[in-house]
C-alpha cells in the first residue's frame, strides 16, 4: 500500500507541473491517478465496495455520512471529487501531503472566514470540480448518522450557484468482518488514528462497504441552508439505516 500511494504520489506530482501550467485549476489526468491508487489499497485489503443508485451528471457537490478514514479511498475510488476538509487535516503528516496534492479544499471553521470560503466553493463548483463534504463534522461509530451541520451550505445559496447547483447524497454503509464489532471500521472520539489503522489492516479478511447515490436536488428548491441540509440529512440517514439493518440497542447507548 505504501508503495502504490507515494510511488503514484510522484508520478501525480510530476504530471501537475505539466497539467497546472495548461489547464489551471482543471484537472483532467492527474484525478485517474487518483482513482487508481484508491482501487488498488482497497483491492489489497480486500474490502470490496458495492454501488448502488446512479452517480450523479454534471457539476455540483456531493455530501455523505463520515465513519472512518477509509471514506476518503472509498468514495474517491467511485468517481472524481474533491474533498473539503478543515484546515488543520493540511498539517498532518502522510495525509496532509496527500490531501493537498490531490486538489482538497481546506477551509477554516471560523464565522469570519465564511466570505472567503464561499468564493472558494464557488470558484472550484464554476470550474467544474465535483466538492465532496461531511456535514456532521466529525467522523462516527459507523452505526448512525449524526445532524448536518448546516454552515457549508450557505455557500451554495450565493448568487453565482444558486440556481445552477445540483446536490448528490450518498449513504456510506459500513459491514464488519464475520464475528466482528458492528463498529469495527468506525472512528470516533478520542481514538487514535495509528491504532485504528493497524487493526483494520491486520484483519485477514474484511467486511465491506455499500455506497448507495441517492438521486440529487437542486439547491433552487429550497428556501435556504437549513431546509437544504434537512433534506440531504434525512435522504443519507434513511438510506443509512435501510442497509444498515436493525442494531442491537446495547451498541446505541452511549459512543
Amino acid at each position: 500500500m505504501v508503495v502504490v500511494i507515494f510511488g503514484c504520489l510522484g508520478i501525480l506530482l510530476a504530471l501537475r507541473l505539466v497539467e497546472r501550467p495548461i489547464f489551471g485549476a482543471g484537472r483532467p489526468v492527474t484525478p485517474h491517478i487518483t482513482r487508481f491508487v484508491c482501487r488498488s489499497v482497497l483491492t489489497i485489503m480486500g474490502l470490496p465496495v458495492e454501488m448502488r443508485g446512479q452517480r450523479m451528471r454534471g457539476p455540483g457537490a456531493i455530501v455523505a455520512n463520515h465513519t472512518s478514514w477509509l471514506d476518503i479511498f472509498v468514495l474517491n475510488s467511485r468517481k472524481t471529487i474533491y474533498f473539503v476538509s478543515k484546515a488543520e487535516v493540511a498539517g498532518w503528516p502522510g495525509i496532509g501531503w496527500l490531501a493537498r496534492a490531490t486538489g482538497t479544499l481546506f477551509i477554516n471553521r471560523d464565522r469570519r472566514e465564511a466570505q472567503a470560503q464561499t468564493e472558494a466553493f464557488e470558484d472550484r463548483l464554476l470550474n467544474g470540480h465535483r466538492l465532496l463534504f461531511f456535514p456532521e463534522g466529525t467522523s462516527t461509530d459507523g452505526l448512525r448518522v449524526l445532524p448536518f451541520k448546516t454552515t457549508l451550505f450557505a455557500a451554495f445559496f450565493s448568487e453565482r450557484l444558486h440556481h445552477q447547483l445540483q446536490v448528490q447524497p450518498v449513504s456510506v454503509v459500513y459491514h464488519p468482518p464475520a464475528g466482528a464489532h458492528p463498529r469495527f471500521y468506525g472512528w470516533w472520539g478520542e481514538m487514535e488514528f495509528g491504532p485504528a489503522l493497524l487493526r483494520i489492516l491486520a484483519q485477514r479478511k474484511q467486511g465491506r462497504v455499500v455506497l448507495d447515490y441517492h438521486p440529487p436536488v437542486r439547491v433552487d428548491d429550497y428556501a435556504n441552508r437549513k431546509s437544504l441540509a434537512h433534506a440531504l440529512e434525512t435522504r443519507v440517514r434513511e438510506g443509512h439505516a435501510a442497509e444498515l439493518g436493525p442494531v442491537p440497542a446495547e451498541f446505541l447507548e452511549g459512543r
